[in-house]
Parts: structure tokens; C-alpha cells; sequence
């Protein structure tokens, strides 16, 4: 069976498990809707739904676009520079030790309840996987290919651009496939603190309005987009393997 067959299969029966639990525990429709109700919803507020979609989408991008710039051209610094990188990393770590999400209504403060804040608050989120796995591949080259461009006058540049980067696409490709994951939690987490459009902001509004139907429906929609962008990050980390 293809991968897609498996995919069709494990959703099919996460709805018929869905589907028995509502009917066997009769739990109201406001505590958990059924498949048929959020679909419902989904399709009576499918405007809605793709206008707030389409405004997470646009932070979830961009969010992902520079921190993974951001996140190669550190993983470079650091591996061309044993000093910083023992200045720089233990930084990099301690901010992962902070919560994200204590961190969410300072950036609000800061950068307003605009886009401004939940790209800020997807870059956090992205940098740091990106950083990790590209360094971690730029500083596992095979030593003697090192030592034998070095023997043949090789400049550092040139054996980072002509040999470590190469080396290192695939844990690049890595480190962009986390990233594909974990940038729409800090776009939805900034949309939760203060916002006025996308789905974070519309799964508050329905909860708020006991439209448990809806926020189902907008939870599901940004999990669709979430794996479309997974699905189109693994297509370029797949080009990135070498053959």
C-alpha cells in the first residue's frame, strides 16, 4: 500500500473512533461535536475559516522563511569559529530554556498585535532546530576530506562553501522539516495572546461563543495546513539528500 493509502486509512478510523465515542458516551455537542457538525461548520463558515486561514498561513511562512535564514547563517558563523561558538551556544540554549509561551504577551507588548509579533514568536520557535541540525552537520564532515582540501591550499570558505555545506544539506533538511511543524504553534500561541484575525484568533471567538464546532473545524484546518507545509518541506529536504 502507498503512504497515502495509510494516511486515508488512519484518518477514516480516526473518525469512526470519534464517531463511536460521541454516539456510546451521549456527551453534548458543545463539550465534543461530532465529524458531521464540524464539517458542518466548517463548510457554513468556510469564508471565515479561509480568511483567518490565510492570515496564520501568511505568519507561518514567513515566520519559517527567516528563521531558517536566520538559523543557516548562525550554524555557518558558529562552525567556522570554535570562540563563538562557545560564547553563542550556551545563549542559544538558555533561551530554549525559557518558555515560548511566557514569552508570547512581551512580545505582544513589544511588537503590537499585529503580524509583527507571531512571526517574531515563530522565528523563536524555528531558530534554534535549524541552528542545531545544520551546525550539527557543517562539523561532522569526514576529517580527512578536511585536512586534504586544507593540504591542497584550500581557503576556509572555500571548504565550507565546496564541502561542509554540501555535506551538511541533509541535516539542513532535517533541521527544516522540524521547523515545518513547530512554526504554526508559536504563529497560533502570538493569535491567542492578542490578534484580530487568524485561527488562533477564531478558535478563541468560538470558544468563547460555545461554537465548539467551529473551533474543532478551525483546530482541523490548521492541522491540514500544518501537514501541507510538512509534506512541501520534505519534498525540498528530499532534494537536499545527496544521490
Amino acid at each position: 500500500m502507498s503512504k497515502w493509502a495509510y494516511a486515508f486509512g488512519a484518518t477514516g478510523l480516526g473518525l469512526i473512533l470519534w464517531s463511536t465515542v460521541v454516539w456510546a458516551t451521549g456527551v453534548p455537542h458543545f463539550i465534543l461535536p461530532s465529524p458531521w457538525r464540524v464539517a458542518q461548520a466548517g463548510w457554513d463558515s468556510s469564508s471565515l475559516i479561509g480568511v483567518n486561514a490565510l492570515v496564520t498561513a501568511t505568519e507561518v511562512v514567513t515566520g519559517l522563511v527567516v528563521g531558517a535564514v536566520l538559523g543557516v547563517i548562525s550554524a555557518i558563523q558558529l562552525a567556522n569559529s570554535d570562540r563563538l561558538y562557545r560564547l553563542v551556544m550556551p545563549l542559544l540554549i538558555f533561551t530554549q530554556a525559557v518558555p515560548v509561551f511566557a514569552l508570547a504577551p512581551i512580545l505582544t507588548l513589544w511588537f503590537g498585535y499585529g503580524m509583527a509579533s507571531k512571526v517574531v514568536m515563530a522565528v523563536l520557535i524555528i531558530y534554534f532546530p535549524v541552528t542545531s541540525a545544520f551546525y550539527d552537520g557543517l562539523t561532522r564532515v569526514p576529517r580527512d576530506i578536511v585536512d586534504m582540501a586544507r593540504a591542497m591550499n584550500g581557503t576556509r570558505w572555500q571548504i565550507m562553501r565546496r564541502i561542509k555545506i554540501p555535506h551538511a544539506l541533509p541535516s539542513l533538511g532535517t533541521g527544516l522539516k522540524l521547523a515545518a511543524v513547530y512554526a504554526p504553534i508559536g504563529a497560533v500561541i502570538g493569535e491567542w495572546v492578542g490578534a484580530s484575525k487568524g485561527l488562533g484568533y477564531l478558535m478563541l471567538l468560538a470558544n468563547g461563543r460555545a461554537k465548539t464546532d467551529l473551533m474543532f473545524a478551525s483546530l482541523i484546518t490548521l492541522a491540514a495546513m500544518t501537514i501541507c507545509l510538512y509534506v512541501l518541506v520534505d519534498k525540498v529536504a528530499t532534494r537536499l539528500r545527496p544521490d
